[in-house]
């Protein structure tokens, strides 16, 4: 079992998220994570340069106290799909998918939608709802169509779009 902190708001395959404030949450980066700080960070500000679906950049930092490396990002503070109506959620899907396929037109695809099988969880976490609509987090497998080339990108974003129409589905289920 991982070591919880006072702060800790999820733990996911590789990282740590913490609260900073009420505004800020880090990505904490200690170790092996199996993930890069700084990939990351690029993807995270080249997806804030298309649109606002994915949580928003800060800064990167350290915590001298904890020595870990942090991606600092935007608090989002998700509600319960529940506490929408449907008419509401069906125009919710409707800015959603907009501004995901805006992501890739411009060659991102985020990768991580839906939670693989054997990870615990809710299977959608990287979505969460909130006050301004439904958004993403947690761009660390996310790729872009400059990195990975058109064919594999291809393959990424058909995964992806069967996905988006799980969530959809699920979404408008609950």
């Amino acid at each position: 079992m991982q070591k919880r902190y006072p702060n800790q708001l999820s733990y996911g395959a590789n990282n740590l998220v913490v609260a900073l404030s009420e505004t800020e949450v880090a990505k904490v980066f200690r170790g092996d994570t199996r993930s890069d700080i700084g990939s990351e960070a690029e993807k995270l500000k080249i997806a804030n340069q298309i649109n606002g679906l994915v949580a928003q950049f800060i800064r990167l930092d350290y915590d001298e106290a904890n020595e870990w490396d942090m991606l600092v990002m935007e608090r989002l503070y998700p509600l319960d799909f529940r506490s929408i109506e449907i008419s509401k959620r069906e125009l919710l899907l409707d800015v959603f998918e907009d501004e995901l396929t805006e992501l890739h037109k411009a060659g991102f695809v985020h990768r991580d939608i839906r939670r693989p099988s054997d990870q615990s969880g809710e299977k959608y976490d990287n979505i969460m709802l909130t006050d301004k609509g439904l958004r993403l987090i947690d761009v660390g497998i996310s790729a872009l169509k400059t990195q990975v080339g058109e064919k594999l990108f291809g393959k990424y974003l058909e995964v992806e779009l069967g996905e988006l129409d799980a969530f959809k589905a699920y979404f408008l289920s609950r």
